[in-house]
């Protein structure tokens, strides 16, 4: 109820705004893992990128903000200072970072608009799709060796499936939760917007019912369904909190929302502003100081482990064949990245300075936030889904 009636209409409005529609990714990055010769041939798979042009004129922020950060640059330091302040800028987001972020200076990134490439079912599927899913499961989630998932996780189970994660510390249970809620997400998106029919004069998407409930239902997944549900809940509480905790960092004076439109960006921030203001009145936030709070040698060492493997994660998403699908990967993991950095970042967070003229302690750069809001979008549209979903559920019963 939260999130549909208090949030999500919020949150949606947000991301109808050329802030939080325009995100630039490289989406020619080659499989750093295997050698991938499997792009899909879907036609629904494809990703419409915006062309220079059309970016330049009606987005003044792509061009405006290079060229006065470029005249600053160039007009106070000699090339050897340039180059030094990258390196810096370098090595204090990669100490902080948990995925691994496109060069966006590079030619083979480019701004696609979200709205024009919405996350739906492209046909991309198969040993190819399971490989991506088993991938991480099997080698970058903290789980025992001794258990195996089978290659397509929609199979029949032969007898009782194992506890996948007997034992464990509440770290690497959370890791191996926020992964799979993610997974279900995904899986939600592409059941609600499926591809019912195809034909010469229009394509319908729509709900599939039996597609959800193959991913979903108790008894088709021998009781996992209701588990990754959960975990799609929990996956929800863990951004709702990091949106909770960035509002004091947003709502400095010197942080701005430029296009180069100066009264729709005052009014933007006042929007995103409301929007964590709701975010953070939620009365059950999960208490991120539970976590890595144990011996202070072995709680450092366990979050490098878990920022170094939700990185490779990251870096797994250049291996999906499916264009659409890899923008999608892409900008979720890199908007959980973004939660995690947050969440576990309380002490820059508190430190920020009054003064609006001082060095900020902590900040997101666009592209974070753009992936934050997203991908928490992603989240809150899921959990709407399901409200659907148990609606048609009862209709055909």
């Amino acid at each position: 109820t939260f999130n549909n009636e208090q949030l999500f209409p919020k949150l949606q409005k947000l991301l109808e705004s050329d802030y939080f529609r325009f995100y630039k990714v490289n989406l020619n990055k080659p499989c750093p893992f295997w050698k991938d010769n499997s792009l899909c041939g879907q036609k629904n798979c494809a990703v419409i990128p915006c062309t220079p042009v059309s970016v330049f004129h009606r987005h003044t922020f792509v061009s405006d903000q290079i060229l006065i950060c470029n005249l600053a640059v160039v007009s106070l330091c000699s090339e050897e200072t340039r180059q030094s302040l990258r390196e810096w800028s370098k090595h204090d987001d990669e100490a902080e970072r948990f995925c691994v972020i496109d060069d966006e200076e590079s030619p083979d990134s480019q701004y696609v608009d979200l709205l024009l490439n919405p996350e739906r079912f492209t046909g991309y599927k198969g040993p190819e799709a399971w490989q991506i899913w088993n991938s991480i499961y099997e080698e970058n989630c903290f789980k025992p060796y001794t258990v195996k998932r089978p290659l397509n996780p929609m199979s029949a189970y032969s007898g009782n499936l194992p506890d996948l994660l007997p034992g464990q510390c509440v770290e690497k249970r959370a890791f191996f939760r926020l992964v799979s809620g993610l997974h279900s997400s995904i899986n939600i998106h592409l059941s609600a917007r499926f591809l019912l029919d195809d034909n010469w004069y229009e394509k319908k998407w729509g709900h599939n019912v039996s597609e959800f409930q193959q991913r979903f239902d108790a008894q088709l997944t021998n009781g996992e369904g209701p588990k990754r549900l959960r975990n799609l809940y929990f996956l929800y509480l863990i951004e709702l909190r990091a949106l909770a905790k960035i509002l004091p960092v947003l709502q400095r004076p010197s942080f701005q929302l430029y296009t180069g439109q100066s009264v729709q960006d005052q009014q933007l921030k006042l929007q995103l502003i409301e929007l964590l203001q709701v975010a953070k009145s939620f009365p059950l936030h999960f208490d991120e100081t539970t976590l890595f709070a144990g011996n202070k040698e072995e709680a450092a060492t366990l979050k490098e482990d878990f920022r170094l493997t939700f990185r490779n994660i990251s870096r797994i998403m250049d291996c999906v064949g499916c264009f659409k699908c890899r923008l999608w990967g892409k900008l979720q993991t890199q908007g959980l990245g973004t939660v995690l950095k947050i969440l576990f970042s309380e002490r820059q967070i508190e430190a920020l300075p009054k003064s609006s003229n001082s060095r900020p302690t902590f900040q997101l750069s666009r592209q974070e936030l753009v992936s934050l809001l997203n991908a928490f979008g992603r989240i809150s549209t899921s959990i709407r889904e399901l409200e659907n979903f148990r609606s048609l559920l009862s209709m055909v019963r």
